[in-house]
C-alpha cells in the first residue's frame, strides 16, 4: 500500500541523502538531471547546489520554478520518495562563497554518516568543473514538499 510521507520524514530523507534528480523546463520542454545538492536546515528552508555555466543554468535563469526528487528504493515494494517544488535562486559574491562552503562541508558529513567514508574535497562527491571557470552556485527556495512509500 502506498501512503503519504509526514512534512517531517520528507524533510528528514532529504538532509539524509545528497542525490537527487533535478527537474527543469529548458524551450519548452522538462528535464530531469542527477545533481548533488544539501538541504539547509529547517529555518532556511531550501537546496543548495552548484553548476557550471550552461543548459540547466540557463534554463533556470529563464523559467525559475523547479523541482527536486529524492529517492531511497530497496526494492519494488520497498521505497520512499520526496519531491519539491521550489524557486531557484542564483547566488552571487560572498553569499555564493558562503553557500558553497556550507554545500561542501554538509555533503560532506552526509556522506560520513551514512557510508562511513571520510571525503576530504568537494571533487571526491560532485562534478567538476574541468576549468569552466567560476561555480554557478544556486539556491532552491522550498515552497512545496510532499512524499510517497510503499513498504510491504
Amino acid at each position: 500500500m502506498i501512503k503519504d510521507l509526514s512534512t517531517k520524514t520528507c524533510i528528514d530523507m532529504l538532509a539524509k541523502n545528497y542525490i537527487g534528480r533535478l527537474g527543469f523546463i529548458a524551450k519548452g520542454e522538462p528535464y530531469i538531471i542527477p545533481v548533488t545538492y544539501y538541504y539547509y536546515d529547517k529555518d532556511h528552508n531550501s537546496i543548495i547546489s552548484y553548476s557550471a555555466e550552461g543548459h540547466k543554468i540557463e534554463a533556470m535563469r529563464k523559467n525559475r520554478n523547479v523541482s527536486l526528487e529524492v529517492d531511497e528504493i530497496t526494492s519494488v515494494n520497498h521505497w520512499r520518495s520526496v519531491l519539491v517544488h521550489g524557486l531557484f535562486e542564483e547566488l552571487e559574491q560572498i553569499d555564493a562563497k558562503y553557500l558553497l562552503h556550507q554545500f561542501a562541508e554538509g555533503v560532506k558529513k552526509v556522506i560520513t554518516e551514512r557510508e562511513h567514508e571520510h571525503p576530504q574535497f568537494i571533487g571526491e562527491f560532485s562534478a567538476k568543473l574541468k576549468g569552466e571557470g567560476i561555480p554557478v552556485v544556486y539556491r532552491i527556495k522550498i515552497r512545496e514538499i510532499t512524499g510517497k512509500k510503499r513498504q510491504g
